[in-house]
């Protein structure tokens, strides 16, 4: 989908690869980057800075190949508790491997993975069994009692002393891992301690593209990431320690203002010598602020990510995912930029889809969900559930009939294979339901292109189907939400379920 950009990435690519070099210059030996946020499909930065690239960060990287290696961190407990990225579906460990292959096609070099706080953790065994045997440099990172509180035991041979050193050979090392809470910072640490106990004058930075820290506090942007890390309780804040050294305001979040005394006093032991650093802020190289080109289209799309969240959050609690603060705090959000959910354009018609259906099926006693979507050109188009499709399936299926110029009353898939799918799933698959979802709905049409010219032309719409917004007056089956993930939708529902079992398929 194409649409009004306010972010300029290639601006964007050029002056962050620019004040990272700057940043390595100012040490002797090395610097070690701690990279915060999704390397690769970073969608919440791509909807909220329209024209981000969600893949920049990847692309930043393959430009950076020639002065960088990479250390990828990984915390033990996450693979032993088979943690899960929500956004990919995936397990953390699955998510480190994936990143490992994302490197290594970028032309960049992995110096090893560390494996964090490991006490010897079955899964996390078998992991680094896993990764050793397909020639990739594995470490282990113990326990340090009392850290990172005990300043005089972790700088010291019990602390990062005791923790496997990777040899690094570039002026640049990139550490990074699959989520929050992988031990990026203390693995940054570890490294700076062993090369200064040998001679080597290696330093530190941070690079994470939230908050941006020279937008208001709340610009929509920063209110944006809030939402995204209400279940986090991260809050955004004026960066104290910036204020006072500088006189100049910076945005900054709690976590790392909170942290930045004890951050500071470990680089000083680490280097025997004063902190370069007098706020958070100044260990950041985020240059995200200055490659926005058009403000107003900014804020806009950053409100509707906030309504977005909200959405998802409310979801989530009802699925047992969320605790009622995390809603709590989404909504307040909303508030403090007056913000509604009907601002989403796709809400209310989704609603008049679901209320249309009621209306026609009177007398039936199944739930009736309504589904809408707007295209690229900012039509709205609908879509119901039916004993045939669900309303997810309809919904996409008159969206590419409507880009396509199909009229209505010409179906995309031929009775005899939706009668064939039902079949299966009633006879052989033992399902309680005949009705098409989402996935199943795009198989059949693939099926019926083979031989239908009209339903081949339609099909050949559904890449326009991506970024572009959809709302639910229920919330999507597995199939439903795997199929509107996997087209690029940007998807909202209702915390409604859209059936009254217990367990869905």
């Amino acid at each position: 989908m194409t649409g009004p950009i306010g972010f300029d990435n290639g601006k964007y690519i050029e002056e962050q690869k620019s004040a990272i070099l700057e940043r390595v210059e100012r040490f002797p030996d090395k610097l070690y980057l701690e990279f915060g946020g999704k390397l690769v499909f970073d969608y919440h930065a791509a909807r909220v800075l329209p024209g981000f690239d969600p893949s920049a960060k990847m692309a930043l990287l393959r430009e950076l190949k020639d002065d960088a290696e990479i250390i990828m961190c990984i915390h033990a407990g996450d693979i032993e508790r088979k943690k899960l990225r929500a956004d990919f579906g995936v397990t953390y460990d699955v998510d480190a491997l994936r990143l490992i292959d994302d490197f290594h096609g970028a032309g960049l070099d992995v110096a090893g993975v560390v494996i964090t706080r490991f006490e010897g953790q079955p899964a996390a065994g078998v992991f680094k069994n896993r990764l050793e045997r397909r020639d990739i440099r594995v470490f282990t990172h113990q326990v340090t009692r009392d850290y990172p509180m005990d300043i005089d035991r972790v700088v010291s041979q019990e602390g990062y002393g005791a923790n496997e050193y990777i040899q690094t050979t570039r002026p640049l090392v990139i550490v990074t891992g699959p989520g929050p809470g992988s031990g990026k910072l203390g693995t940054c640490l570890s490294e700076m301690y062993h090369d200064h106990q040998a001679g080597r004058e290696s330093g530190f930075a941070k690079f994470e593209t939230f908050p941006i820290w020279n937008l208001p506090l709340k610009h929509p942007v920063n209110v944006a990431y809030e939402a995204a890390t209400a279940d986090l309780r991260d809050v955004n804040l004026i960066d104290p320690f910036h204020l006072e050294a500088y006189g100049e305001t910076a945005v900054n979040y709690n976590r790392d203002v909170a942290a930045f005394p004890l951050l500071q006093r470990i680089l000083e032991r680490i280097t025997g010598a004063e902190s370069p650093y007098r706020s958070p802020t100044d260990m950041g190289v985020n240059r995200a602020g200055f490659a926005i080109c058009d403000d107003a289209i900014v804020q806009e799309a950053a409100r509707q990510e906030i309504v977005r969240r909200c959405f998802r959050y409310r979801c989530e609690y009802a699925m047992g995912l969320a605790d009622r603060e995390t809603v709590e705090r989404a909504s307040l959000l909303m508030d403090e930029l007056e913000i509604e959910p009907t601002c989403r354009r796709v809400v209310e018609p989704a609603k008049e889809a679901a209320a249309e259906g009621q209306r026609k099926g009177k007398g039936h006693k199944g739930i009736f969900c309504g589904a809408a979507l707007e295209l690229p050109d900012g039509a709205i188009v609908t879509g119901k559930n039916s004993p045939l499709m669900h309303a997810s399936s309809a919904l996409v299926l008159n969206a590419i009939k409507g880009l396509a110029g199909i009229p209505d009353d010409i179906h995309l898939l031929s009775p005899n294979v939706i009668e064939s799918v039902g079949d299966l799933k009633r006879t052989i698959l033992s399902s309680k339901s005949a009705s098409l979802d989402l996935e199943e709905a795009l198989i059949a049409l693939s099926i019926s292109a083979t031989t239908n010219p009209v339903a081949q032309r339609a099909m050949e719409e559904l890449k326009q189907l991506q970024g572009c917004e959809a709302h639910l007056t229920h919330m999507p089956t597995p199939g439903d939400e795997a199929g509107l993930k996997s087209l690029g939708i940007n998807l909202t529902s209702e915390p409604n379920f859209s059936s009254k079992s217990l367990f869905q398929v």
